[in-house]
């Protein structure tokens, strides 16, 4: 084997590990895969909370005029 086709596979061996490394997250500081989680959780929550909303602007799109103006009308009274 020549030195540039053993420089070129250590080369290759070196970026293929970087990727996998990368890939499963070992590639990243702890406080930068915490960030990452944080981020994730909180995007979580939020689209939890923006289908929950949903849902009401769902109902209150496709129920009746009346009985809308009735829950409304509790809401107002509670």
């Amino acid at each position: 084997m020549s030195v540039w086709a053993a420089i070129v596979l250590v080369v290759l061996i070196v970026v293929v590990a970087r990727a996998y490394h990368v890939r499963r997250g070992n590639g990243l500081a702890d406080e930068e895969r915490s960030a990452l989680e944080q981020e994730r959780d909180e995007a979580r929550r939020e689209r939890e909370a923006l289908k929950k909303r949903l849902e009401v602007l769902e109902r209150i799109a496709t129920d009746p005029a009346r009985r809308t103006a009735d829950e409304i009308e509790k809401l107002r009274d509670e």
